[in-house]
C-alpha cells in the first residue's frame, strides 16, 4: 500500500479544474490510440510473461546453468532493471546475478567482465534502436573477450524492436529475440520485455509487480487518483517559480530508482512546446539521511526554485537496533540507544520535511508501508503518469527526445572517416 500526502498549495481555480479535466481526457485518448504504448504494458506483459515461462521450460537445463544474468544496455534499457533489482534483491534468498554493461567506461568494464564465466551465463543486450553505439560497442568486446559463438548461440538473448538492425542481426544468427512494442519509448519500457525478461530470468516475481502497476492505472482511469493530476497542475503552472523537482528518497534501496526517474523526467519533459519556448522541470535525485549533509541547506537557504518530494519507507522489515551503550565523552547521543535503525532514517525523514515545511517549501510524500513488488509496480506508473499529464499541461511532445538524438548524429561524425 502507498500512500499521498501532499503540503503545498493547492487551492484550485475555476481554469485549473478545466486544465486538469483536458489533461485527464488527452491522457485517456493517449491511451485508447497507443500513442504511447506504456499504458498497456501491465497487461500485454502478463501475456509475454507466458512465452517467457514456455522459453525457461525449454531452456531448463541451460537455466539451472547459470548463475549471472550480464545485461548490456544503457539509459532506459538499464535503469528500470536496475532500480527494481536494487530495490527487491535483499528480499530473495535465490536469485541469479544481474550484471549492468551500460557507460563505456573502460575500468568499469574490466571489473565488471572479471565476475562473468560465459559458460554460466546469460548475455541479454537491449537496446530500442537496435544500432546504441555503447551497447554494441561493448557487446563486440564481449565477443572477443570470451569468444562467444554467435549462431544458435542460446546464451544471448536480443531485447529490441522488431525489424531493427539489432533484430535483423539476432535473426541472422538464429538467436532468441524478445521484441519491444514500436509505441514504447525506451524510458517507459521497463515494464515491457526490457525489464520483464532479465528480471523474470533473474528470479524475480514479475507478476505481482505488473500487478501493482495495473491496479494504480485502473484507479487513475477511473478518476480515483486525482492527487496526481492536482501535483501536474501545480509543477507546470508555477513551474517558472518552482524549476527543479527534486526527489529526497530515504532507503539507499532507493538510489536507482531516483536515477530512473531523473532520466525519465528530464528526458520527457525538457522540451521546446509547440509555441517554441524551452520548457522542462530539472529532476534531481537525492537519497536521505545521507544528502541532509550536502543538499539540504541550499534548499533551506538557498533560492526558493524547488519542489521536494519525499518518499519514505514506513517498515523496512528489519529490526536492526542500536545499542545500549555510552561512549565516553559522545554521550549527547545515548538519547537514540535501543532505538531502531527503521525509527531513526523516518524520524530524520520527518524532521526534513518538518524543517521545509516551516520554510514554505512546497513539498509532497509518497509512503510506501514497504518494499514490494507490488509497491514498485505502482511506484513505477505513478511517476510514468505523472510525466504524461505535466508533458500535456506544458503542452509539448513527451515522448520523442530531438536533443539526445542531435548528439548522437554529432557523435558520429567524431568517428566517421573522411
Amino acid at each position: 500500500m502507498i500512500e499521498y500526502e501532499r503540503d503545498f498549495d493547492h487551492k484550485i481555480a475555476e481554469s485549473d479544474t478545466i486544465k486538469m479535466m483536458n489533461t485527464f481526457g488527452s491522457l485517456v485518448r493517449e491511451y485508447e490510440k497507443g500513442v504511447s504504448g506504456y499504458y498497456n504494458l501491465p497487461e500485454n506483459s502478463n501475456i509475454l510473461l507466458q512465452d517467457v515461462k514456455s522459453y525457461m521450460e525449454h531452456n531448463k537445463e541451460l537455466l539451472d546453468s547459470t548463475n549471472t544474468i550480464a545485461l548490456v544496455g544503457i539509459g532506459g534499457s538499464s535503469l528500470g532493471i536496475k532500480a527494481i533489482d536494487s530495490l527487491l534483491k535483499h528480499k530473495y534468498s535465490s536469485l541469479k546475478t544481474l550484471l549492468f554493461f551500460e557507460n563505456p567506461d573502460p575500468i568499469a568494464i574490466t571489473e565488471n567482465l572479471k565476475k562473468i564465466d560465459p559458460k554460466r551465463t546469460i548475455f541479454i543486450i537491449v537496446s530500442k534502436s537496435g544500432g546504441t553505439i555503447e551497447t554494441t560497442s561493448i557487446f563486440k568486446l564481449m565477443i572477443e573477450h570470451f569468444g562467444l559463438e554467435l549462431t544458435n548461440n542460446k546464451r544471448i538473448i536480443a531485447i529490441t524492436d522488431e525489424g531493427s538492425p539489432l533484430c535483423n542481426f539476432s535473426d541472422y544468427h538464429s538467436l532468441k529475440t524478445f521484441v519491444i512494442p514500436k509505441n514504447v519509448g525506451g524510458r517507459f519500457s521497463v515494464l515491457s520485455s526490457v525489464g520483464v525478461i532479465p528480471l523474470t530470468l533473474a528470479g524475480y516475481n514479475v507478476e505481482n509487480i505488473l500487478d501493482g502497476a495495473k491496479k494504480f492505472l485502473d484507479r487513475f482511469f477511473a478518476s480515483e487518483e486525482e492527487h496526481l493530476l492536482i501535483k501536474a497542475n501545480f509543477l507546470t503552472k508555477f513551474s517558472k517559480i518552482y524549476t527543479q523537482s527534486v526527489l529526497f528518497s530515504y532507503s539507499d534501496t532507493l538510489e536507482d530508482f531516483t536515477k530512473w526517474f531523473v532520466q525519465l523526467w528530464g528526458e520527457s519533459l525538457g522540451k521546446i512546446d509547440k509555441s517554441g519556448k524551452s520548457v522542462g522541470l530539472t529532476p534531481i535525485g537525492h537519497i536521505g539521511s545521507i544528502d541532509q549533509h550536502s543538499f539540504l541547506q541550499l534548499i533551506m537557504e538557498g533560492p526558493k526554485d524547488k519542489f521536494v518530494t519525499f518518499i519514505k519507507v514506513d517498515d523496512f522489515e528489519n529490526d536492526l537496533k542500536i545499542p545500549d551503550i555510552s561512549l565516553k565523552n559522545i554521550e549527547k547521543t545515548d538519547y537514540i540507544n535501543t532505538h531502531s535503525f527503521n525509527e531513526l532514517i523516518n524520524a530524520e525523514c520527518d524532521a526534513t520535511k518538518e524543517s521545509l515545511q516551516a520554510n514554505e517549501i512546497p513539498l509532497d510524500a509518497i509512503i510506501l508501508d514497504k518494499i514490494s513488488e507490488k509497491n514498485i509496480g505502482e511506484l513505477i506508473v505513478y511517476f510514468e503518469l505523472l510525466t504524461s499529464a505535466c508533458g500535456v499541461m506544458l503542452d509539448i511532445d513527451t515522448y520523442n527526445q530531438p536533443g539526445v538524438e542531435y548528439g548522437k548524429k554529432i557523435l558520429q561524425k567524431k568517428f566517421k572517416k573522411d
